[in-house]
């Protein structure tokens, strides 16, 4: 990320403090201790899509790479979901992620600690992006930069933006809860990849499935956590039953007053 830019209080003085503070967060612990399964159990249902999109644009890839891999469930997932096909590496910068990933190393499955942009001849035939560019503080670098490593990218997008999360003020706490630097909606999200040079072959909206077995292995052994996250999936529910009564009749509608939703794009 870069930090030499001038910015209006004095240059670039005052923004590598800032970026350090962002990046810190991951490097410290600190995501780790707001997110303790560092979002793991959402992984089952995101791959679901990611083979949904493989399977409809009749995709074979023999190597794959996530970026911002996390604990490594997605690519976990993905690696089963294709019969172990596929050679499958997994990147992070975050020292705790990569030791919850690492556990899950097997043949063809791997795992490291770098940055992905200083693997100067890393190639792969799809690469994964989930749920990271809001967490990026240039997020147009990073996908130029990620652009020649494959010919094919899956990219997961949160919909932050909408009527309901602006009336309700819930902009600040994604940021706060899972550092959300920055807030897309559909039409944002297609436009800036195809600011970057990417051209978008498919997409679709998501829904996060709540998957109450993953939470009570990770959690049996701490009742009060467990019933917190149960009694937040309950909440969820019903929340989300107007955005899904809506997205039936227009889904965009749904996406833009109500929320909830995410975006997997397929680009090249």
């Amino acid at each position: 990320m870069s930090s030499t830019e001038p910015t209006a209080l004095g240059g670039r003085e005052r923004s590598e403090p800032a970026t350090a503070m962002i990046r810190d967060q991951y490097l410290s612990g600190e995501y780790l201790v707001k997110n303790p399964l560092w979002h793991a159990d959402e992984s089952p249902w995101k791959v679901k899509y990611v083979l949904q999109m493989i399977a409809r644009n009749k995709l074979a890839p023999t190597t794959i790479c996530d970026v911002g891999c996390g604990a490594g469930e997605v690519l976990r997932l993905v690696h089963e979901g294709l019969q172990g096909r596929c050679s499958c590496w997994g990147y992070d910068v975050s020292p705790q992620a990569f030791a919850r990933a690492q556990r899950l190393s097997r043949e063809r499955l791997q795992f490291k600690l770098a940055d992905i942009r200083q693997e100067k001849d890393a190639h792969f035939d799809l690469l994964l992006l989930m749920d990271v560019l809001e967490h990026v503080e240039d997020y147009f670098t990073l996908l130029r930069d990620l652009r020649p490593k494959a010919e094919y990218k899956i990219i997961h997008i949160p919909l932050d933006l909408s009527v309901r999360t602006v009336l309700l003020g819930k902009l600040r706490d994604f940021r706060a809860a899972y550092g959300h630097l920055h807030h897309f909606t559909k039409e944002v999200a297609l436009e800036m990849l195809g600011d970057v040079g990417y051209e978008v072959i498919d997409y679709a909206y998501t829904w996060q499935a709540n998957n109450l077995r993953y939470v009570w292995n990770e959690n049996q052994q701490h009742p009060w956590r467990l019933a917190w996250r149960v009694a937040g999936f309950v909440a969820r529910a019903i929340v989300a039953l107007p955005s899904h009564v809506l997205f039936a009749i227009h889904e965009d509608w749904a996406a833009r007053l109500l929320g909830q939703w995410r975006l997997l794009v397929l680009a090249r």
